[in-house]
């Protein structure tokens, strides 16, 4: 963990370099008072002797401002040093969620997960920066403080280090409750993450049912669960810094009375009564920075340990003799697919466990927990789904024909169009594209050949252009707008006042749902695959709405390997091929015409949105 973490200032090591030999100055700089201090009641005052005083408190100045350069150079390139490293590990962390399969987050949390990149990177830039500075200076300080302390009294010194044994040890007690509250403390701002998250995107439902007092309480409780892990991280704290304060103030006052008793029996001077009680400030001084150094470290690497869990969930991987696809025609075939889903894993907070030996404690602790504290930790899981919802399945989809599946809800339709690209992947028998396992292409050179139009549509924040464009990043402006045209939006999109620079809010907001779909249809026109998969793409919209997006849609599909799923059977009446699925597996298959005839579920599915009009 250590080494991991260590292995991201390697970029840096010359700023780093840099800073830690400033904060060695620093030290430096700080040893100089005491000493200045000793000569001046020890010599230059007794002896009337100006001139050396003059000359050495202007160069007590002189380090003053010196250490001011330093202290700002250390505070500034320090800081930056450690945005860096956060920055850096925020990249490979977003680069990682890219390569993450679908069920992670179907297991994960957006809030949850947005937790770990802002506020635990937060955390681990100020132990990047503060860490290694504190604990050089520390070590620095104290060196230098134990030899200039022994050059006034070795006794004194001896008597003054009896302290640091138990200071160690009370500091390592401390360290493992602190890690374990500051990883409750983690886990409940991940919570109220998520919670807000969820409850700002669906502030219009929230609205529409008056729900506001519910949504209130539902916060209240993670908010209240919250004040509680903090209040636990705080008592822990509090023990800490009040249990190590008392320590030092103890050793101060051991030191005060020991160096007078010394200057009593004359072993000592006036002199170097002054400068040890200085020396001992400089000694306690890194005391103090290795107790906030604790702190921190506490803080920032259980920050840096839920940033390492995160990185190693097992990415998507191509198969190492993986093919790419290259002039996808669009032959797809089902053979004999078993598929479920897997039931939600339970994700849980690992840090610690294994790295110091923790988990039985940890497992102990966790039975005392009360019923209530149990049922928030788990409370928001998605439902669980583990009967199997494709049971040897088997169909084909020739290239350039349009084949559209039909049937109740759950008899796995939506999963089907998920198999394809590989969001998920089949338990056993095969899909095969053009001939080859789609597991066994590179994931860029499937997914590249396919593009997809879902019910629920999402846009992203910005502009209309940049919304099409997404379909093929790079795409000239004329590219864009001609997969407009197609996608009969451009009339649209040109009566604006802003045209295709119009901003349309978050999610699209601030278009209908008709305009919003045709923008993701010209969006996988710009992208031009062979293969489409219609999701649903019309369902939400009315009458009028559909039809005019249907026309896009035909513009779409034409001469393109088309799967298509409706509810609507006016939209599939002239597929090639339609497929009545349920979750007992496929029911009937045919034409429209040939459905009809058999006079079974597609003819009651029909008649059950057609009553009272012809055939």
């Amino acid at each position: 963990m250590i080494k991991r973490f260590i292995s991201y200032y390697a970029p840096h090591k010359k700023m780093f370099a840099a800073d830690m030999l400033a904060s060695l100055l620093i030290a430096v700089c700080d040893m100089f008072y005491p000493m200045i201090t000793r000569s001046i009641i020890n010599d230059f005052v007794p002896n009337s002797r100006l001139r050396p005083l003059v000359v050495w408190c202007c160069v007590l100045l002189v380090i003053y401002f010196v250490k001011a350069g330093l202290n700002w150079f250390v505070q500034y390139y320090g800081h930056i040093i450690g945005v860096k490293m956060q920055a850096a590990m925020r990249r490979d962390v977003f680069n990682h969620l890219q390569k993450l399969p679908f069920k992670y987050f179907d297991n994960n949390k957006t809030g949850t997960v947005m937790s770990r990149i802002i506020n635990d990177l937060m955390d681990i830039s100020e132990l990047a920066h503060h860490g290694p500075e504190d604990l050089f200076l520390s070590i620095i300080l104290f060196g230098g403080a134990f030899a200039l302390l022994s050059t006034v009294s070795l006794k004194l010194t001896l008597i003054i280090f009896i302290f640091i044994p138990f200071l160690i040890w009370f500091a390592v007690d401390k360290r493992t409750k602190m890690r374990e509250a500051f990883l409750q403390n983690r886990r409940e701002v991940g919570e109220i993450n998520a919670t807000l998250e969820n409850s700002i995107t669906g502030i219009r439902v929230s609205k529409a049912f008056t729900n506001s007092d519910y949504e209130n309480a539902r916060f209240e409780r993670g908010n209240k669960a919250f004040v509680k892990a903090r209040a636990r991280s705080y008592k822990v704290m509090a023990d800490f810094s009040s249990g190590s304060t008392l320590i030092t103030d103890i050793l101060y006052l051991v030191g005060l009375a020991a160096g007078a008793y010394f200057t009593f029996t004359g072993e000592i001077n006036f002199g170097d009564f002054t400068a040890f009680l200085l020396f001992i400030n400089a000694f306690i001084s890194p005391i103090r920075r290795i107790i906030g150094f604790i702190e921190q470290y506490n803080n920032g690497m259980t920050g840096f340990r839920r940033f390492c869990e995160l990185m190693d969930e097992e990415p998507e991987a191509d198969a190492p003799d993986a093919v790419e696809l290259t002039e996808v025609k669009g032959d797809i075939a089902f053979n004999n697919v078993h598929f479920k889903y897997n039931e939600r894993a339970e994700v849980t907070e690992t840090a610690g466990q294994g790295d110091d030996g923790e988990k039985d404690k940890k497992d102990k602790k966790k039975k005392k927990k009360s019923q209530q504290e149990q049922e928030h930790e788990h409370e928001p899981k998605p439902p669980i789904e583990n009967k199997p919802v494709l049971v040897d399945l088997s169909f084909d989809l020739p290239a350039g024909r349009t084949v559209a599946l039909v049937g109740p809800s759950g008899g796995g339709k939506t999963t089907i169009c998920h198999l394809i690209p590989r969001f998920y992947d089949v338990d056993s028998g095969s899909i095969t594209l053009d001939g080859h396992d789609v597991r066994n292409v590179t994931l860029e050179s499937l997914r590249g050949a396919i593009g997809i139009v879902q019910q629920d549509v999402f846009l992203f924040t910005g502009t209309i252009m940049e919304n099409i464009a997404y379909g093929r990043p790079g795409a000239s402006e004329e590219e864009v707008i001609e997969a407009a045209k197609r996608a009969n939006i451009h009339d649209f999109i040109a009566g604006l006042p802003e045209g295709y620079s119009t901003y349309i809010g978050e999610r699209g907001i601030m278009l209908s749902g008709g305009q919003k779909q045709r923008i993701s249809i010209a969006r996988v026109f710009l992208k031009n695959p062979p293969v489409i998969i219609l999701d649903e793409a019309t369902s939400a919209l009315d009458n009028a709405t559909e039809l005019l997006i249907q026309q896009s849609l035909e513009e779409l599909c034409r001469g393109r390997t088309t799967l298509v799923v409706a509810h609507r059977l006016s939209t599939i009446r002239h597929a090639d091929e339609i497929i009545v699925i349920s979750d007992d597996g496929i029911m009937e298959r045919g034409t429209h015409a040939e459905l009809l005839e058999m006079d079974g579920v597609y003819t009651t599915l029909y008649n059950s949105q057609f009553a009272g009009l012809e055939r």
